[in-house]
C-alpha cells in the first residue's frame, strides 16, 4: 500500500459512526482495492460483533483469484498478506495490474446525472438540450439536498465529479475524507480543492500530507495560495514555487503577512544571484 488513506484513517482511530461502519462492513462503502481490504481487516477486530461477523462474511465472497493477484501486487503491505497467508490465500504468480477498482462491491453505482465520469472529459449526451455547467450544478445540489447522510457518503465514494465538487465543502469529516479517498478522484480535482478557501483545514493539510499528490505542481501552488492552508505547511512550499509564483505571493493581500514577507525575501535573495 503507498500511503494511509485518509477514510482508512478515520477508520484506524475509531471515529466512524457505527452505521457507517456496517455499511463498510458489507461492501458498500467501497473505494479502492488496497483500502478496502485494510478496512475490512481492521473491521474484523471491531467492538461490535455484528460488523465483525458481517465483515468477515464479505471478506468471504471476495474472488480467490482476483484477492490473490491482488496480494502480488508489490505495494501490498506485508502484514496484508500474512493475514491473509493465515487464512490460507497466498499470492498469486502473476500480479493485478489495476488496483483502483475495489475487490467486492455489493452495491452498483449511483444512478447520477451526466457528468463525463467515463473519463473522456466530455458530457453524456443531454438530448441535444445543451445543459450549461451552471444548469448541472443546480441538479446535482438539488440531488444531494434530499438524500440521507449514507446516500451523500455513497455519493462521494462513487458519485459524480460536480457531487465531490460539493461534497469537499461538507460540514461533516467523514464525508470529505470519503471524497479524497474515491477511486474516482483526480489529481486536476484536488488541484481545484487546494485552491478553495471554503474547504475545512483539515481537507487542505491531508491534501498536503500526501506525497503523490504534493508532487504536482498546481497542487503545491493552489495550497500556498490558499488563506486557509496552515501557515507551516504555507511556508515549506515556497521553496517549491517558481520565481514568478513567488513574486506574485509576495504581494498577495489574501494570504498572511508572515508568508508574504517570506515570499519577499526569497524574491530578494534570488535577484540578488542574478
Amino acid at each position: 500500500m503507498n500511503e494511509p488513506t485518509p477514510l482508512l484513517d478515520l477508520f484506524k482511530r475509531g471515529e466512524v459512526a457505527r452505521d457507517v461502519r456496517l455499511l463498510a462492513a458489507q461492501g458498500v462503502l467501497a473505494p479502492r482495492a488496497h483500502e478496502q481490504l485494510e478496512i475490512l481487516i481492521v473491521l474484523l477486530k471491531d467492538p461490535d460483533q455484528e460488523i465483525r461477523t458481517i465483515a468477515n462474511e464479505t471478506m468471504s465472497l471476495i474472488p480467490e483469484a482476483a484477492l490473490k493477484a491482488f496480494l502480488a501486487r508489490s505495494d501490498v503491505r506485508l502484514g496484508t498478506r500474512e493475514f491473509f497467508a493465515d487464512r490460507g490465500v497466498l499470492p498469486a504468480e502473476i500480479p493485478a495490474i489495476d488496483a483502483d477498482e475495489p475487490l467486492i462491491d455489493t452495491e452498483p453505482a449511483l444512478p447520477v446525472a451526466a457528468s463525463g465520469e467515463d473519463g473522456s472529459g466530455e458530457d453524456e449526451d443531454d438530448g441535444g438540450k445543451g445543459e450549461s455547467d451552471e444548469q448541472r450544478r443546480l441538479s446535482v445540489n438539488q440531488q444531494l439536498a434530499t438524500m440521507s447522510f449514507t446516500d451523500r457518503l455513497k455519493a462521494a465514494a462513487k458519485g459524480s465529479r460536480e457531487m465531490r465538487a460539493i461534497l469537499i465543502r461538507d460540514a461533516n469529516k467523514l464525508i470529505c475524507a470519503t471524497v479524497l479517498s474515491s477511486p474516482k478522484l483526480s489529481t486536476q480535482e484536488v488541484e481545484g480543492f487546494s485552491r478553495m478557501a471554503n474547504v475545512a483545514e483539515e481537507v487542505l493539510r491531508i491534501i498536503g500530507s500526501n506525497r503523490a499528490w504534493m508532487k504536482n505542481y498546481g497542487v503545491a501552488l493552489g495550497l500556498s495560495k490558499n488563506p486557509k492552508t496552515p501557515l507551516t505547511m504555507s511556508l515549506n512550499l515556497l521553496g517549491r514555487l517558481n520565481d514568478k509564483d513567488l513574486q506574485r505571493l509576495s504581494m498577495d493581500r489574501n494570504v498572511p503577512e508572515q508568508l508574504r514577507v517570506a515570499a519577499r525575501r526569497r524574491v530578494v535573495a534570488a535577484t540578488a544571484k542574478k
